[in-house]
């Protein structure tokens, strides 16, 4: 059974050669909105790598630390490094109790990391992960069979929509592109 995070979306998109992830700013506590200028979106490996993230804040920075160091021991191979973030993630005794998932992206691949072990690389060009990922996700789908909108104008598009319908997404869009 996948976790499903309250207070955070995140949508990727990649678009004839370029990339983009958004992610909204609200943080929620329980039932309660904590913070609405949540930054859950980062570059990483000199601004070739897009990396979103949903779950507990400080399990998120943790992965995104031990991706982080990855990305660099594999010299930016990304599918090596997520192979390799997620055996270790499952296979340590103190990261697997982490309660958090990863986006990860760069101009030719794109990958969903879970703590229960998935490494899933999607069959488009389109992945999004957290409470309101399912209404970015088909927002950003519709965007791209059809509309010419480039791939930050659809993860900013898409996220709109979703923070239109989903009480645990806000309007404080947070982009990154390549």
């Amino acid at each position: 059974m996948r976790a499903s995070y309250h207070g955070t979306t995140i949508l990727a998109v990649r678009k004839n050669g370029k990339a983009a992830i958004a992610g909204d700013g609200q943080l929620t506590l329980e039932d309660t909105i904590i913070k609405s200028t949540g930054r859950k979106v980062r570059k990483l490996f000199d601004g070739k790598v897009l990396v979103g993230y949903a779950g507990a804040a400080a399990d998120a920075l943790a992965l995104l630390d031990l991706f982080e160091s990855k990305i660099k021991q594999y010299d930016g191979d990304l599918t090596r490094s997520v192979i390799e973030v997620a055996k270790e993630w499952r296979l340590d005794r103190n990261l697997r109790r982490l309660e958090a998932d990863l986006l990860v992206l760069d101009s030719q691949k794109m990958f969903l990391l879970s703590g229960l072990g998935e490494v899933v690389e999607p069959d488009d060009d389109v992945v999004a992960l957290g409470s309101g990922g399912t209404y970015a996700l088909a927002a950003a789908r519709a965007l791209i069979k059809h509309t010419d909108l480039s791939a930050r104008e659809i993860v900013q598009a898409a996220m709109a929509i979703a923070s239109q319908i989903c009480v645990y997404t806000n309007a404080n869009i947070t982009v990154e592109e390549l």
